[in-house]
């Protein structure tokens, strides 16, 4: 009954932060105001600015932020153990990473839908507004040359997922058309989608549709990579309630209710015991993995390593993009703000106290390999015989779909239908991050070109060149060009490279995305600290997050450093990126250090004021 009790336990725990310490942020540290007027209204133009009902934003931040990261990092952090790994989850998704997500909405909220990076420029001087878009820009490409390999690599596992996953596009154009358009209420249309998402998932591998499945699984990861970006591109220049916000939402809808399915499974399991195993009977529900584990073969120190590997689940600076860049947008009222950001972001800590325990536990329940049956701690030694052989994205990604797909079964799914279910969720999780990072990297670009624009003075009308990518269709197009060209650089030798094997350019920087990821996350803090300070308010709550979110990705990129330079093949690429970053981050705090006794209770420098609408 031990992961019976840590699933219930985490929920409630879950429960009362949010009704407690969310509740007192909403009302005390940041005193949310539903009177206020909000951008969603005050600059609302169909496209961008779109007030929507919270159940709508909830839906698109949340599978927003969740991607694979708190998938694929808890998944690799149980080779320290499954307590560091859960007490990480808990404490950083309630304490750091639902403020950092909360404070970065709320900021936005009362800047006219300014990104964080722009807010930066204001709070603390325009140096660290250009600093910070930079550290963004280089994220955001990684992450979009990033997750068309990642999209690739789980429709080639699980190519069942392909159909289910490529139906989401119209479903959710037609619910985008009839929420907006025609004014027709939530329930109906959600239900009606949700029954044809998991009809989908259902026949999406019989007959033809399975031949298409599987001609589509033979696409190259470059043919993979430049289809996704064509989609990235449209769903960043369409309206936003048209495609983006809409999968978002539906989405959101077939991944907590399969998360609702595995935790009955779970529960089912911990009373029954798993699915019948042949020659094995009924396996009992108990943790595989280690408690503690302090030195697994091959894996970097615990201290850093643990707070950059699982991101996502605890604290991940790439939420506070969505935040500021597109939820801001969206929220219809100020009080929407608590269950989006911090309800959210908690939600996503849920998420993966279920994979730890998915891989941690529901793996023991037995999987087939090489024709042979396993259960037990066996499966562990298969999947977790060292750091090398659990660092792969297949190997991570598969240890989620198989041991949650064992909950399922205990249901009575089949298995096929079980691993499809889980392999759709996964792909979707990754697509909905995918599509709103290429629009966030459009409103970087976008911000990016005004300011070098206004820095080095205006020109004629239409003469400046960097006009153009203050345009959204010339913001993204740089955006997807950029991401292409980092995804078809050769990540191996250059005279191998060839279409078939292009696409994973995006791996040359990956090693060092996790430390950046997280740093992204220290300067939102700090920024989000600035804005507190200037209007007098206390700042600890915010301060003591944000100054461990700055120090342990810092802390992990030095130890990097040392191994990336070291060696018969030192890694220059990697060294000269980290160094930058890191001097990028230094010069930042630096600016901050020089100003914070100046900035007490001194507020910046306002924004034109907002039309009066009703």
């Amino acid at each position: 009954m031990l992961i019976l009790s840590i699933a219930l336990g985490s929920l409630a725990l879950y429960v009362l932060a949010y009704h407690t310490y969310g509740r007192w942020l909403a009302r005390r540290a940041f005193a949310l105001d539903d009177s206020a007027l909000v951008p969603s209204r005050a600059l609302n133009d169909d496209h961008d600015f779109v007030p929507t009902p919270r159940s709508v934003v909830f839906g698109h931040h949340f599978t927003s932020i969740a991607g694979t990261g708190p998938i694929v990092g808890p998944a690799i952090a149980v080779m320290w153990g499954w307590v560091p790994a859960l007490v990480w989850v808990l404490l950083g998704s309630i304490l750091i990473g639902a403020v950092h997500d909360l404070g970065a909405l709320v900021i936005s909220l009362r800047s006219q839908g300014q990104t964080v990076g722009d807010i930066a420029g204001r709070v603390i001087n325009p140096r660290a507004r250009i600093l910070f878009l930079l550290i963004l820009l280089l994220a955001l490409t990684v992450v979009l040359a990033i997750f068309g390999i990642v999209i690739a690599a789980v429709f080639r596992q699980f190519p069942a997922s392909i159909f289910p996953c490529v139906a989401q596009v119209p479903i959710a154009i037609a619910i985008g058309v009839l929420l907006h358009r025609r004014g027709i209420g939530l329930l109906v249309p959600s239900l009606v989608a949700l029954a044809i998402m998991y009809f989908t998932v259902v026949v999406g591998d019989v007959g033809w549709l399975g031949r298409f499945n599987l001609a589509l699984a033979e696409w190259s990861r470059m043919t993979w990579v430049v289809v996704l970006l064509v989609y990235c591109y449209a769903a960043s220049v369409l309206p936003v309630w048209m495609l983006l916000q809409s999968r978002d939402y539906i989405n959101s809808l077939q991944l907590l209710s399969a998360l609702a399915l595995v935790l009955v499974g779970l529960a089912a399991a911990a009373f029954f015991g798993g699915a019948e195993m042949a020659g094995m009977g009924r396996p009992p529900l108990e943790m595989v993995a280690p408690a503690v584990e302090w030195n697994p073969a091959g894996a970097p120190a615990i201290f850093p390593f643990l707070f950059i590997t699982i991101a996502c689940g605890a604290v991940s600076g790439f939420h506070c993009l969505v935040s500021s860049g597109t939820s801001s947008k969206q929220l219809a009222k100020e009080g929407d703000a608590l269950l989006v950001g911090y309800g959210s972001m908690l939600t996503e800590g849920y998420l993966a106290v279920i994979v730890i325990l998915a891989c941690g536990a529901g793996l023991g329940l037995g999987i087939l390999a090489g024709g042979e049956s396993l259960a037990g701690e066996a499966v562990w030694r298969s999947r977790y015989a060292s750091w090398g052989a659990a660092g792969g994205l297949g190997a991570m990604v598969g240890a989620f779909v198989d041991g949650s797909a064992n909950f399922l079964r205990v249901l009575g799914v089949p298995a096929g239908a079980a691993v499809a279910l889980m392999g759709v969720l996964v792909a979707s999780f990754a697509g909905t991050t995918l599509d709103t990072a290429c629009r966030l990297q459009r409103y970087v670009i976008q911000e990016l070109a005004g300011a070098l624009r206004r820095r080095r003075g205006r020109r004629a009308a239409g003469a400046h060149p960097l006009r153009i990518l203050t345009n959204a269709h010339g913001a993204t197009i740089l955006a997807v060009l950029l991401a292409l060209g980092m995804a078809a650089l050769p990540a191996g030798d250059v005279s191998e490279w060839t279409w078939s094997t292009a696409g994973t350019g995006g791996m040359l920087l990956w090693p060092m995305f996790g430390a950046v990821n997280q740093l992204i996350g220290g300067l939102a803090f700090l920024v989000i600290v600035f804005w507190l300070w200037r209007r007098g308010r206390h700042v600890a709550f915010a301060a003591l997050p944000g100054l461990f979110m700055l120090v342990m990705p810092a802390w992990a990129m030095i130890s990097n450093l040392v191994e990336w330079s070291s060696g018969e093949r030192p890694n220059w690429l990697l060294v000269g990126v980290a160094l930058a970053t890191i001097l990028l981050e230094a010069w930042m705090v630096a600016e901050a250090l020089l100003l914070w006794r100046r900035a007490r209770g001194v507020l910046e420098e306002g924004l034109p004021p907002l039309p009066q609408v009703p």
